[in-house]
């Protein structure tokens, strides 16, 4: 019974907090403030004072976990209400998308060997910018941790979505197709939510950049990766 009221208090939490943080991101629109960070930083906090362990969070947030495919299917909606730019733009969505994961990957790992860091770092920081499910595999096949994948993962995205939109406004980035591919690439999931408030068709790019990019370097990683290495 207490395992099953601590699941209930883990879920209730996580969704609330959250919930508030979104709240506060919408009113105090600053780039280093998003629902994410919030969220995560004072969750944990909470977990920490109230004495709840990771092993006793987790029933709670494999609940949570598990909508992550609904909500990811969700996306195929604005993408279909946005059918007809996309075959129009198909070819040069491709190239950017292809050239985009082949940067990512190229510029992460380039700068972390110059940066002297070691071998299995740079191998399993070579799939920050893809979505964690297939970074854990990738990183398995090509020799790095999965559980440093992850991590890099998490933080490219966290860092994406915080600062993407300032960015590429700065950049005057600001066609809506060009947006959403750039957020879905570098940012992955994170990214694709964060750029979906500014609009369907921007959350329906991000999506497609998303997936696709993901697919792409499953297929070149276990090759580009040790050739650059």
């Amino acid at each position: 019974m207490q395992g099953t009221a601590i699941t209930v208090f883990t879920i209730v939490l996580t969704v609330g907090i959250y919930l508030i943080s979104l709240r506060i991101c919408q009113k105090i629109q600053k780039p280093f403030l998003t629902p994410l960070l919030i969220s995560t930083t004072v969750i944990i906090l909470v977990l920490v004072s109230s004495g709840i362990t990771f092993e006793q969070y987790k029933p709670g947030k494999a609940i949570l976990t598990f909508l992550l495919g609904p909500a990811t299917v969700g996306l195929a909606l604005p993408l279909y209400l946005n059918r007809q730019l996309l075959r129009k733009m198909l070819l040069p969505i491709l190239l950017a998308i292809v050239c985009g994961s082949i940067a990512t990957v190229t510029t992460a790992v380039v700068l972390a060997r110059m940066s002297g860091l070691d071998v299995l770092l740079v191998t399993s920081m070579a799939t920050k910018s893809i979505t964690a499910p297939i970074a854990i595999e990738i990183s398995r096949i090509i020799g790095g941790d999965p559980a440093i994948a992850v991590a890099f993962v998490v933080f490219t995205g966290t860092l994406g979505s915080m600062i993407g939109p300032s960015f590429l406004s700065l950049c005057k980035i600001n066609t809506p197709v060009a947006r959403g591919l750039a957020m879905g690439l570098a940012a992955h999931g994170q990214g694709t939510a964060t750029i979906l408030r500014e609009g369907q068709l921007l959350g329906a790019m991000a999506g497609v950049a998303m997936a696709l990019s993901a697919i792409f370097v499953s297929f070149i990683a276990p090759f580009y990766i040790p050739w650059l290495l």
